[in-house]
């Protein structure tokens, strides 16, 4: 079906994409290549594993089609032979990560409903499969995840896996549920980039310095 393969071409895209802002990330720390092929790894299939690992789906994409581990692989040293003129191309990578959440996002909670679990389950699977490559990737190169003090990315991710679970729910036509899931969490994910909205941040430190403030 063409909307199966639009998908599995965008999920892709999606996946080197991740995979060279992995490999990025690791030369930020000045990781040997190893280390840089490890990360984009992480980055690019860490949450699709990690979802597959929870809900008990096996072989692993990765396992059964050892052909995307050798191109994740590739993108990520073809990373380090380009870094001079990756600077420039840092929109284009914006625009196709906010792309690739919401597939990972859309293709998460297809795959969870396809095993026969719960809505409440698809949701949260779409989040892991959406944003914890990155997490991984962060915690990996020893720093706090973005997606904990960035602009909007997992309220995007639920979103996107929450409207296509609903018109799922209602009948809609896969390739119209498709197309309008994918658009609105674009669409919102550029707009959370371009106005820089966030969630509402939590600073106990400074919250306990006014308290000690007051008691003076």
């Amino acid at each position: 079906m063409l909307e199966v393969k639009l998908m599995s071409a965008l999920w892709l895209i999606g996946i080197l994409a991740e995979a060279m802002t992995g490999a990025l990330a690791a030369g930020k720390k000045k990781m040997d290549l190893f280390g840089v092929v490890i990360i984009g790894c992480a980055t690019a299939i860490g949450g699709g594993t990690l979802r597959d690992i929870l809900l008990g789906n096996y072989p692993l994409i990765w396992v059964e089609n050892v052909h995307y581990l050798l191109a994740i692989a590739l993108a990520s040293l073809f990373t380090v032979m380009i870094a001079p003129i990756m600077r420039y191309l840092s929109k284009v990578f914006l625009v196709i990560d906010a792309l690739g959440l919401a597939v990972f996002s859309i293709i998460g909670a297809q795959k969870t409903l396809l095993l026969g679990f719960s809505p409440v389950v698809a949701v949260v699977m779409g989040l892991v499969t959406g944003v914890f490559g990155g997490v991984i990737r962060d915690i990996l190169c020893h720093q706090m995840p973005l997606i904990f003090k960035k602009e909007l990315y997992a309220l995007v991710a639920i979103l996107t896996a929450s409207l296509y679970i609903t018109m799922k729910f209602y009948d809609v036509v896969e390739w119209v549920n498709l197309l309008v899931s994918l658009t609105v969490g674009f669409g919102f994910r550029l707009l959370a980039i371009r106005y820089h909205w966030g969630m509402p941040k939590f600073d106990y430190q400074y919250a306990t310095d006014n308290s000690s403030d007051n008691a003076h």
